[in-house]
């Protein structure tokens, strides 16, 4: 690149190390796509010299480039004199972007581009040490590693950037290295430690980092420290490459272990001449903030509101700004690098210490003033706290500062340290809210999102690596929380290992038993970093921290808080709020808690160490009694007058009130997750939680009839049928059996659904008048209805029937009443049949209780419409659809739009028939209910051949074919008839 002057106007100036970027008098251009900012990248890089337009193909393209390639370049290349040279007159020649015999050049000055000026600062610096003036060397090497924006050629595409990009991040890395030398060489071991921990965890490898790190570790008296660098660096190097340390890192923890004079303090080399000759200089400007980190992703509107708070640190009053999140949320990289984005704001220079909040011996303030004062030129400190701090609020009363206070205890360890007038910044993080200090800007530092957490990945193992595999990168950052340090552990272990795909690694971190061991690297791990914000907590917190975790629900509600930790509320809420103020746990809405993925992990596997499981059981069973009181409250409310089945564990809780149906309803839908999981966890316990969840899930299981949850249910079932054989447990196996049965139902597997039920009323005893044996009974019946048995199924109805007068459950008479009318029908008693299910309608209609009613109606409607009323049955499947969707009962709304579809149609209504098919059809696909599905598409089918669209419609009727003949079901056959009666190709088989 020419060394040449600068043109009096315009003033260019272009930014490589980060975002590629270009100013023109102080405004930024805009520089184009990604490909037009990769042509100008290659310009820039090769410093004036021509560049030919193959290589910029190559560079851009690689082995692929497409066919326009040399006409996009020629694009690229006018654009950018464009915007490089606005005023430029048309026709005149371009003065910094030239064409130059087969390709370009761009000639600007040197100091145009912030590479060459962080070369030449480091030049400078070399020069500087090798005449023994650290001091200065020192401060620039800290100015040149300041250009770093962000991570070089951030999105810039192509092999020749990503090839750049690689040697610049070397590049930076080595710089940071010799910077952090030279920092020891002049004594500042306790200032580099946190930016040597940040270094060695991105470059966990590199040997030369983790020596330096030892001997600054080892400066700050910190040698037990030091010496287990060196452990976690020797398991790491034989763990990953089969090798032993290296000369350097092997002779240090030689010289350490024999504690080595010559360690203790750096050597103070021979003054400079003119140092000699002039006498003591003024100390310089402190700049002792970390390195930022290259691979800075994300956060771009929280860095921005952040650089523009502490910016306009004016006023009367010092600007004050704490950042606060969990352990690992990246507070101190965002610091770090909004402090050095806005640190020229500051020239009299930037403080930082780590306060060691969140350890076992938090930083003293007294001997934090010592170091700032020292650092401010102040040769004698004062004894006392106070003398020191008033010194220090003298010292910056006059000048314009960042302080950035890290990772702080609480307020207190602060106050001293924040200066007492305006002009200085303070910028803070903590795992707690610093709420104590008045007029602060609170800031709360959350997880990335998906899209940030997939960046930062990406920066660290590679945008080509990540795009091979996209989902399982997705997967990888999604195990991590999205939190930035398991995100960088992961990225790295990833990194350090080319022989694994992203897919190994998501393999490795699906299994949630083993990811807290798999985030760990070296001597970070995000297990250690969360243990040290459980260390702070105190033991009734601790208590609450990991009890809270034994049910692995998405978030808490206050009475299962309470429940859990056998408090009132209030107490629970006290506790809970404690954690939230620690960082611990999390609240998005007020009275609910959740934990963060890692941090619940992290409490499950606290649960597992303390070995108390009683505690734990005892936590599991307050929760379900709790439970288990509120449904069967929920019940009552949404059907008055129903017999609930007896449980085997009366609760004795009195459960949460829910008075309205939709209150309950309300409660249900927000709940079920929770109630879900308290089953979950219980079924794998002891027999003593067995019985109250398997209490639990009877009832649920008649209230929420969501399909979708078959899996997990049938999962919990399945463990629970286990559990109750092993104890010898007949009466919870019964109910197992019973609520397997249910479920099979639901899901339309009506053979086992037979199986099940019988296997429950052969468990309970014959002559019991129990109301889940007629719950049993009156299923069963409706399964060998369904299988087109009416013959088998109506004994069922006649015993569960009789159960019921006995019970005096009249809203279960009423519904066995309809279900015999169907099994009735079936038999060809179709006046036996209308009379049952018209006094089913009546009884239900006089108990005013709305499910019974609508299911009744329902099954009205359906005996009407076989026996020739289809208007009549329209009307009452109508009445019965308004009821469903008042109730919320999706599924049942799909059954009865089939069914009035086909009563529409048989009332001459073809058009209102298809329009109710169509919508049955969404609802039994959005229940993922075939059964649904089979009855929308056969309604759907006859109605669009009655509209004259024979191909739709029997593209429907097989449809339907296929989904009964998989089923079982009867309805098969007459699905079947009418595609015969077509006189179309013959029936295909259904698919298997």
């Amino acid at each position: 690149m020419e060394l040449r002057e600068t043109p009096p106007a315009p003033a260019l100036r272009f930014q490589v190390l980060g975002p590629v970027q270009a100013w023109l008098d102080g405004r930024q251009l805009a520089l184009g796509s990604p490909q037009q900012q990769a042509v100008l990248t290659m310009l820039l890089l090769h410093a004036g010299r021509p560049v030919t337009t193959q290589d910029l193909v190559d560079g851009l393209w690689g082995d692929r480039p497409p066919t326009q390639a040399v006409a996009a370049l020629r694009t690229y290349v006018s654009r950018l004199r464009t915007v490089i040279e606005p005023r430029r007159e048309v026709r005149r020649p371009a003065e910094f972007l030239v064409s130059v015999a087969d390709g370009y050049a761009l000639h600007i000055p040197a100091e145009a581009l912030d590479m060459t000026v962080f070369e030449h600062l480091a030049a400078e610096a070399a020069t500087a040490r090798n005449a023994g003036d650290l001091d200065n060397a020192h401060q620039l090497l800290v100015r040149s590693l300041a250009l770093f924006a962000g991570r070089p050629l951030t999105g810039v595409p192509g092999p020749y950037a990503d090839a750049q990009r690689q040697r610049l991040g070397e590049r930076q890395v080595s710089v940071a290295e010799d910077r952090c030398a030279l920092a020891l060489d002049i004594g500042l071991h306790a200032e580099v430690v946190g930016e040597l921990n940040s270094l060695t965890a991105e470059h966990p490898l590199r040997e030369r980092l983790r020596e330096l790190l030892m001997l600054a570790l080892y400066r700050c008296g910190r040698q037990a420290e030091a010496l287990g660098v060196y452990t976690d660096t020797r398991k790491l190097l034989i763990d990953e490459l089969g090798v032993e340390p290296g000369a350097g890192l092997s002779t240090m923890h030689s010289r350490i272990l024999a504690a080595d004079p010559a360690l203790t303090l750096p050597a103070v080399p021979a003054p400079p001449a003119a140092a000699r000759e002039e006498g003591p200089a003024a100390p310089p400007a402190p700049a002792q903030l970390p390195a930022d980190v290259s691979d800075f992703s994300g956060r771009a509107e929280m860095v921005s509101d952040l650089s523009a708070v502490l910016m306009n640190a004016t006023g009367q009053a010092v600007v004050v700004t704490s950042l606060a999140g969990i352990g690992g949320v990246g507070k101190t990289t965002l610091a770090v690098h909004v402090a050095h984005r806005v640190r020229a704001e500051f020239p009299d220079g930037q403080l930082y210490v780590d306060l060691r909040g969140a350890g076992a011996s938090p930083a003293d303030p007294a001997v934090v003033l010592g170091d700032f004062l020292h650092s401010l030129g102040v040769t004698e400190n004062p004894d006392s706290l106070e003398q020191r701090a008033a010194l220090y609020r003298s010292l910056l009363a006059s000048r314009r500062m960042l302080i950035l206070l890290d990772n702080a205890q609480d307020s207190e360890q602060i106050r001293p340290l924040i200066p007492g007038v305006s002009g200085c910044a303070v910028l803070a993080t903590s795992r707690s809210r610093l709420a104590g200090i008045p007029g602060a800007h609170l800031v709360d530092v959350e997880e990335l999102t998906p899209e940030e957490a997939l960046a930062l990945f990406s920066a660290i193992v590679g945008e080509q690596r990540v795009a091979a595999e996209p989902e399982a990168a997705m997967a990888v950052v999604t195990a991590c929380g999205f939190l930035p340090l398991a995100v960088r552990i992961a990225a790295a272990r990833l990194a350090s290992r080319p022989r694994w795909s992203v897919s190994d690694l998501a393999r490795r971190l699906a299994d949630q038993r083993r990811r807290l061991d798999e985030l760990q690297l070296g001597n970070l791990a995000v297990e250690t970093t969360i243990g040290l914000g459980y260390g702070q907590l105190s033991p009734a917190e601790a208590r609450a921290f990991r009890l809270l975790s034994v049910v692995d629900s998405p978030d808490l509600p206050l009475p299962a808080v309470a429940a859990l930790l056998g408090t009132d509320e209030a107490e629970a809420e006290d506790l809970a709020e404690a954690l939230v103020e620690a960082n611990m746990l999390e609240t998005f809405s007020p009275g609910r808690y959740r934990y963060h993925d890692l941090l619940r992990l992290y409490a499950q596997r606290q649960n597992e160490r303390s070995g108390d499981d009683a505690e734990q059981q005892a936590a599991v069973l307050r929760l379900l009694d709790l439970l288990l009181a509120t449904v069967r409250n929920a019940a009552r409310a949404i059907e008055p007058d129903d017999q609930l089945p007896e449980p085997l564990n009366v609760p004795g809780s009195a459960g949460i009130a829910l008075i309205t149906n939709a209150f309950a309803r309300e409660w249900l839908r927000t709940e079920t997750a929770l109630l879900l999981s308290s089953v979950e966890a219980a079924v794998q316990g002891p027999g003593l939680l067995l019985r109250p969840a398997v209490d639990l899930l009877i009832i649920l299981g008649s209230l929420v009839e969501d399909p979708t949850h078959g899996m997990r249910v049938r999962r919990m079932l399945e463990a629970a049928e286990h559990n109750a054989g092993r104890y010898g447990d007949p009466a919870a196996l019964a109910r197992v059996h019973f609520v397997f049965g249910t479920l099979q139902s639901i899901t339309n597997d009506f053979q086992g659904a037979e199986q099940s039920l019988r296997k429950s009323l052969g468990l309970q005893d014959a002559d019991d008048m129990t109301v889940l044996q007629s719950m049993a009974a009156n299923d069963l019946g409706i399964v060998l209805s369904l299988a087109n048995r009416p013959g088998e199924a109506l004994p069922f109805f006649e015993q569960a029937l009789a159960i019921s007068r006995v019970v005096g459950a009249p809203i279960g008479e009423a519904r066995l009443l309809g279900n015999m009318a169907r099994a009735q029908l079936g038999l060809g008693m179709v006046e036996t049949a209308v009379r049952s299910v018209t006094e089913a309608v009546a009884t239900a209609r006089a108990s005013k209780n709305g499910p019974c009613l609508a299911d009744t109606l329902y099954q009205l409607g359906v005996v009407l419409s076989s026996a020739d009323n289809p208007a009549t049955a329209a009307e009452h499947l109508r009445e019965s659809h308004r009821l469903y969707q008042s109730q919320q009962n999706r599924l049942r709304e799909g059954y009865t739009l089939a069914r009035l579809s086909s009563a529409l149609l048989a009332a001459g209504q073809q058009a209102e028939a298809a329009e109710a098919a169509e919508e049955s059809l969404a609802i039994g696909l959005e229940m993922d209910s075939a059964y649904c599905q089979g009855l929308a598409s056969a309604a759907l089918g006859e109605a669009l051949l009655a509209l004259a669209q024979p191909a739709r419609g029997l593209a429907c009727l097989r449809g339907a074919h296929a989904i009964f003949t998989r089923l079982g079901v009867p309805e098969a056959s007459p699905v079947a008839d009418l595609i015969s009666q077509q006189h179309t190709e013959p029936l295909s088989p259904p698919a298997p």
